[in-house]
């Protein structure tokens, strides 16, 4: 049976998080501390003992999260047969497949965090859940919606984001839920990710990325731009910039790693997401998740 490792993204974070991997592993421990000696602050006190306002920071959320999936993962060794990861989580996928190394990755997933914080801030925007209706028909409304309003997550069938100027999205949830939609909740996030407005993050992003010496992984890694998988560093790296305005397209991901061969899900890192979504797109795959030893 072949068998993934999946990634959470930003979203997942929770209070206390990592701290008995620092507490109970020295490679864990040296690991953390060697993310706040790069990160320039203690990272580790936030994670474990911030209140959740802090740990909600972008500039604190995207490492955090990234750190307790990839040092898990570092952790317990488990040798894949293919990663993927959702929006953040790419990054953590990557390093599980050594294609990027710890430090590397951490270097990219802080510039990105705060590369999107300003882009957040340049130009307001927001994002909504749609529950309850098909992606066709939210892809048709977004696209007859004036303004910035577009697809964001494919996270499972049922159930899609959408991403962009605040108006836009208002606009597109009242027709949305005219058009059948069982909900359209506009979700406490501080700008529109994975949306044309995250074009100067993109930017950014693109030159810190083109910096990096990516390898080869060492299996196949399913990456959210195409839902496909790829083992090419250059490939991978065009993905990963693209990713930042493309959407995640997590319900494809997860049909094509069903459609070749994989049954074995397990979702390393915070919280248990990856774990439902990957539930309601295919219930007959086998799917437990960690967030400790």
């Amino acid at each position: 049976m072949k068998k993934a490792l999946v990634f959470p993204g930003q979203g997942a974070q929770f209070c206390g998080m990592g701290k008995e991997l620092y507490d109970n592993l020295p490679q864990a421990k040296e690991l953390f501390e060697r993310a706040n000696e790069i990160l320039g602050f203690r990272i580790t006190d936030i994670m474990f003992a911030g209140t959740a306002d802090e740990l909600k920071q972008t500039k604190v959320t995207q490492p955090a999260v990234f750190l307790h999936s990839a040092i898990l993962a570092t952790a317990l060794g488990i040798r894949p047969d293919a990663t993927a990861g959702h929006s953040l989580g790419e990054f953590s996928a990557l390093v599980a497949a050594g294609a990027l190394s710890f430090e590397e990755g951490l270097l990219l997933v802080a510039k990105r965090a705060e590369a999107m914080q300003k882009a957040c801030e340049k130009q307001a925007g927001t994002m909504a859940a749609i529950i309850g209706l098909g992606d066709e028909e939210i892809e048709k409304i977004c696209a007859d919606t004036e303004g910035v309003v577009v697809p964001a997550n494919y996270n499972c069938p049922g159930q899609l984001v959408i991403s962009g100027s605040v108006e836009a999205v208002d606009a597109a949830c009242e027709r949305l839920k005219a058009a059948g939609a069982r909900r359209a909740l506009v979700l406490p996030v501080g700008g529109a990710f994975h949306s044309p407005l995250m074009e100067p993050a993109r930017k950014e992003l693109a030159q810190a990325i083109g910096e990096t010496h990516f390898l080869a992984p060492a299996c196949p890694v399913y990456q959210n731009v195409d839902a496909a998988p790829h083992t090419d560093p250059e490939e991978i790296k065009s993905n990963l910039i693209a990713q930042l305005t493309a959407p995640v397209r997590w319900t494809h991901i997860v049909r094509n790693m069903v459609a070749d061969g994989f049954a074995d899900f397990t979702e390393l890192g915070p919280g248990m997401v990856l774990q439902g979504l990957i539930r309601k797109t295919n219930a007959d795959v086998s799917v437990t998740s960690q967030s400790k030893l």
